[in-house]
């Protein structure tokens, strides 16, 4: 009889995978990979996104993958530019990126043993864009005083928007998170720090999640399409290619900016 289950349950699985993920009618959404600190990019993405949808008539959201700060040279420049609401028009989700949740622990939890890591892969160039230079190779002793520096030159609507991003976002058959989840872990019982951090497991898993993933956090130089993933980060802050994958029913498509010089690249 286990048996008996057991193979009725793979069939059905792979039945669900055969099935192409879709929203519901009459519902289009713009997904968003990881901007970096380029606010350039941003603003030439949501222009792309605004001729995109002129004619559309139907409920529009936008869903941004996290990673907003670090390496590029304007992370505050994003975050004053997507607090200003620059889509009115438009449902927004945010979702938080394992930069924004390493900066936060920087800020409130200087026990944690990986803040210390943020200023090595680009935390440097979110201080510099604060007005926080850091010099040489900072001790124990100058972190305290960088991270005295950094909470006065933030501010408090920053630190708001970053403790208010959500964890994972799931419309129709499509679930939304930074870095991805764990295989044969259901949905629901997903833990914050695999879909903000998880790569290995997830990335080489043939298995279907429940729903088709949407991500970001690991590079590619182009989108990535599965089966049961969807990646679009292609390394906005390097690169010069930010893109957006548009859903809309069982239709996916994609845009992106055009690559452009690397002087906007800030600190690796």
């Amino acid at each position: 009889m286990k048996n008996l289950i057991t193979r009725l349950f793979s069939r059905r699985e792979a039945q669900i995978k055969t099935q192409k993920p879709e929203l519901p009618e009459g519902q289009r959404l713009y997904c968003i990979g990881d901007i970096h600190g380029r606010y350039d990019l941003l603003q030439e993405i949501h222009t792309i996104i605004l001729k995109d949808s002129q004619d559309y008539l139907h409920p529009v959201t936008v869903v941004y993958m996290g990673d907003y700060i670090d390496r590029g040279a304007q992370s505050k420049e994003v975050i004053d530019y997507l607090l200003s609401n620059p889509l009115p028009l438009f449902q927004s989700v945010f979702l938080m990126g394992n930069h924004e949740q390493i900066l936060l622990e920087f800020l409130f939890s200087p026990n944690c043993p990986r803040t210390v890591m943020w200023l090595g892969f680009g935390g440097l160039s979110t201080l510099a864009s604060y007005g926080v230079q850091v010099l040489g190779i900072p001790h124990a002793g100058v972190i305290k005083k960088i991270r005295q520096q950094f909470k006065q030159k933030i501010p408090d609507s920053h630190v708001r928007f970053f403790q208010q991003m959500k964890a994972f976002y799931e419309k129709g058959g499509y679930y939304f998170a930074h870095a991805g989840v764990r295989p044969k872990v259901r949905l629901s019982r997903q833990k914050r720090e695999d879909l903000l951090w998880i790569r290995e497991g997830f990335l080489e898993s043939k298995l279907f999640h429940g729903k088709v993933i949407v991500h970001g956090h690991s590079v590619t130089d182009e989108p990535v399409i599965r089966d049961n993933r969807i990646g679009i980060d292609t390394g906005a802050y390097d690169s010069g290619l930010l893109t957006c994958l548009v859903l809309e029913g069982k239709e996916q498509r994609f845009f992106s900016t055009k690559a452009k010089d690397k002087d906007m690249k800030g600190c690796d």
